[in-house]
């Protein structure tokens, strides 16, 4: 399937399993199917949720940076693309 790169893993909070995403390249929202990729990392999922702030919100506008559950290990510098059906 296609992809578009969405942004990067700027820190992770494993114990929690949340990581911080900058899109610098693309939007994201709930619902889309992300594939994170690193030197040690290759998996994808389902975004189910994000926050800002512990604000919960549904959509991640270019440039912007929120917190989003993670389903696996991720690590800095880690790229993040949309799966595009």
């Amino acid at each position: 399937m296609p992809e578009v790169k969405v942004g990067i893993i700027t820190h992770r909070f494993q114990k929690i399993q949340v990581a911080v995403l900058k899109a610098t390249d693309s939007d994201l929202a709930v619902g889309d199917a992300i594939h994170i990729v690193g030197r040690e990392t290759d998996h994808t999922q389902p975004v189910e949720s994000m926050q800002v702030e512990h604000n919960r919100i549904e959509k991640l506008e270019r440039g912007g940076e929120a917190g989003l559950r993670v389903t696996g290990p991720v690590h800095d510098g880690d790229v993040v693309f949309k799966v595009v059906p």
